[in-house]
């Protein structure tokens, strides 16, 4: 005989099962009391402590081009699973464009700060170019030096 030909189908195996259980429940009947009770204690705790079964869920399978069967959704819920990993990446996104945006403007608002006040300034732009001036701008105007000599010349 083949291996296959050993095993019950599932509509077999479905048919032992209630036969078992319809005589085991007619031979529970004629058992006493303390028995009845200890085997349905050892049940309950047997039940408390079961695992939980895992159940097959069939999903649609399409046929593709070629003819081969895909599987189009597998394990997928359609339209949400889309958005669940396309919205953070749309945020990011656009959370990157608006940190380049802002820089930018900063930006522009900086050199816009420095032109006005070169602008406004008394002195000319072309005077920042110049080393000594900008020596003279680190080290002070030399007024004291200028007060004393002035001061030493009405006093002669």
């Amino acid at each position: 005989m083949k291996h296959q030909d050993k095993q019950f189908t599932e509509t077999q195996a479905d048919q032992f099962g209630r036969a078992s259980a319809a005589l085991l429940s007619q031979s529970a009947q004629s058992l006493p009391a303390g028995i009845k009770d200890r085997l349905h204690a050892a049940r309950m705790k047997a039940l408390a402590v079961r695992k939980a079964e895992k159940v097959l869920i069939k999903k649609p399978a399409f046929a593709g081009i070629s003819g081969i069967t895909a599987n189009w959704n597998a394990g997928s819920n359609g339209v949400w699973d889309t958005v669940g990993w396309m919205a953070p990446l749309v945020v990011l996104v656009f959370g990157l464009i608006g940190i380049a945006q802002w820089q930018d403007d900063s930006r522009i608002n900086d050199i816009a700060e420095v032109d006005a006040a070169l602008l406004s300034d008394d002195v000319p732009p072309d005077a920042y170019a110049d080393s000594g001036f900008l020596a003279f701008l680190k080290n002070g105007p030399l007024s004291d030096s200028g007060n004393d000599a002035s001061d030493s010349v009405q006093s002669k």
